[in-house]
């Protein structure tokens, strides 16, 4: 295969990954899995939550894809590790810096994506039980939220 095709591999997987952390964060994180990412909707004291093991849950599989990958000779395998990992560090930068802003990198980032993204996510927070939740993606959002940030961009500019 050629190299082209690694790239096209790892960024199938990198947007599999979006939908696929839909479904995990929907039916898992707010599922049985609840009692690890409850404390990131009930906030407790201290800088770290048990949220943060899902970091090291999704971790796994890629360094498993990217070891195992290396070790075969197996270079598709080493590309689904790359997209994993590269999802990886969109959920760090895009959840943990810009969102939540627990790393205090890009404050002052303000164009209409970024706001639309922080508004879905607010939206998904003022759910404080694992019920009744809305918007559990992370890069892409809803049409709703888009229109509401659209709408309100247009109104302060007036």
């Amino acid at each position: 295969m050629s190299f082209f095709v690694y790239i096209i591999i790892a960024l199938g997987t990198f947007a599999f990954m979006e939908g696929f952390s839909w479904w995990l964060h929907r039916y898992v994180m707010h599922g049985f899995l609840w009692y690890l990412h409850k404390d990131h909707h009930q906030k407790v004291p201290g800088h770290f939550e048990k949220n943060d093991y899902f970091f090291l849950i999704f971790a796994i599989p890629s360094w498993l894809c990217i070891m195992l990958g290396v070790i075969y000779k197996n270079y598709w395998v080493i590309a689904i590790g790359a997209g994993l990992t590269l999802y990886g560090i969109a959920y760090f930068l895009v959840h943990e810096v810009i969102i939540h802003q627990r790393i205090k990198w890009f404050r002052r980032i303000d164009n209409r994506y970024i706001r639309t993204v922080r508004w879905a996510h607010k939206m998904h927070h003022r759910h404080l039980d694992r019920f009744n939740g809305e918007s559990f993606g992370m890069l892409w959002v809803a049409k709703k939220y888009r229109d509401k940030v659209k709408a309100d961009s247009i109104r302060n500019r007036k």
